[in-house]
C-alpha cells in the first residue's frame, strides 16, 4: 500500500459520495480520483480491541488487498473498513470477503473472477 490515503477529507469524501459495499468481514467504499493509481485507507476503529488486535487487523487488511491487486482496475480511492469479525478472521477469509465487496462496487477486472 504505497499510494495511502491519509488526509480527514479525503475520507469523509468517499464515505458520502463513493459507492459502498459491505461483507462479513469488511465495508469499502469507492470513488475514481482520475488518477493512474488505486490510492488506499483503512479503518480501525478502537471498538474491535487494543492495539494489538487493531495492528493484526490492519496487516491483514493490507495483505488481503496486497493478494487482490493484480485483480483490481486503476484510477480509484478506496477506504477498507473493518468489522468485527475481522478480527478472528485468517487471510484467506479476508480475501474472499474484500473480493466479494470489490465485485460489488465494480473494482474487480471482468477477468479477476474467482
Amino acid at each position: 500500500m504505497k499510494n495511502t490515503l491519509k488526509q480527514n477529507y479525503e475520507f469523509r469524501r468517499l464515505y458520502h459520495r463513493g459507492k459502498s459495499s459491505a461483507s462479513r468481514h469488511v465495508v469499502l467504499y469507492a470513488r475514481r480520483n482520475g488518477r493512474p493509481i488505486n490510492r488506499t485507507g483503512l479503518t480501525v476503529t478502537p471498538k474491535l480491541g487494543k492495539a494489538v488486535v487493531r495492528s493484526r487487523v490492519k496487516r491483514l487488511l493490507r495483505e488481503a488487498w496486497r493478494e487482490l491487486a493484480p485483480e483490481m482496475r486503476t484510477g480509484f480511492d478506496v477506504v477498507l473498513v473493518a468489522r468485527n469479525a475481522c478480527t478472528a478472521a485468517k487471510t484467506a477469509e479476508v480475501t474472499a470477503s474484500l473480493r466479494k465487496a470489490a465485485r460489488g462496487v465494480g473494482l474487480l477486472k471482468e477477468g479477476g473472477a474467482k
